[in-house]
């Protein structure tokens, strides 16, 4: 199902190609590409799937004292049904755990259904909801939880 798809680090020479991601996938919520070279800078965990030089999706998490929050996930659409998703999050998952994290986090637009549903595939459930998370558009986030 994944060819010769494969997961690595993101690196900074990514980033033009990760930014035209964000702003094809979120539109207004797109993260800039400043903001994700912040997001590096702080030594935060991002991960990429290549397709062999392209980058086919890629997440990014921080990690706390016993916690990890998964910031951003997005998969290229060429790219979409290929496993992609599911690569970033079993990575996400063994590297929290391996990490100590004892809970993952994250918010998902109150609409996304398609990535809810894979969330519910890892075991994630619903804790809260932040009204008008999303400044540009105003959609309230579902704040969600897994426990490791």
């Amino acid at each position: 199902m994944n060819g010769d798809l494969r997961i690595d680090r993101l690196r900074w020479w990514h980033l033009p190609a990760v930014a035209a991601m964000e702003i094809a996938i979120f539109g207004p919520e797109a993260w800039s590409e400043g903001l994700l070279w912040s997001e590096l800078s702080a030594g935060h965990d991002y991960r990429a799937v290549f397709d062999g030089d392209a980058v086919a999706g890629y997440a990014g998490t921080a990690y706390g004292d016993a916690e990890a929050w998964l910031n951003n996930i997005a998969v290229d659409a060429a790219h979409r049904r290929r496993g992609v998703a599911r690569m970033l999050m079993d990575d996400l998952v063994a590297r929290a755990r391996a990490g100590g994290a004892k809970s993952v986090f994250l918010e998902v637009a109150v609409d996304n259904v398609p990535a809810q549903r894979l969330y519910d595939l890892y075991g994630f459930y619903g804790i809260g909801v932040r009204k008008h998370y999303y400044q540009h558009t105003g959609t309230d986030a579902a704040v969600m939880r897994m426990d490791l």
